[in-house]
């Protein structure tokens, strides 16, 4: 049984973690190359992206209700 076949050395994972907060942000702007989207459809996880892109917005919309309570002043 060979022990490497469920462990991801740390730095692949935390590759794979900057990768998709990078796809989901390029995304967000509407602005990607077809190879760098190509490439990122063959290594990040589907799921993993669809949860990065809900938090992504769950995060812009507090944002921006942030400014908008700060702008307003109540």
């Amino acid at each position: 049984m060979n022990e490497e076949s469920g462990a991801r050395p740390a730095k692949a994972k935390k590759n794979s973690v900057l990768q998709l907060v990078k796809a989901v942000a390029w995304s967000f702007l509407g602005v990607r190359k077809r190879a760098d989207l190509e490439s990122d459809a063959a290594q990040l996880h589907p799921l993993a992206l669809i949860a990065a892109g809900i938090i992504g917005a769950i995060l812009f919309i507090v944002v921006l209700l942030l400014i908008v309570h700060a702008v307003v002043g109540k």
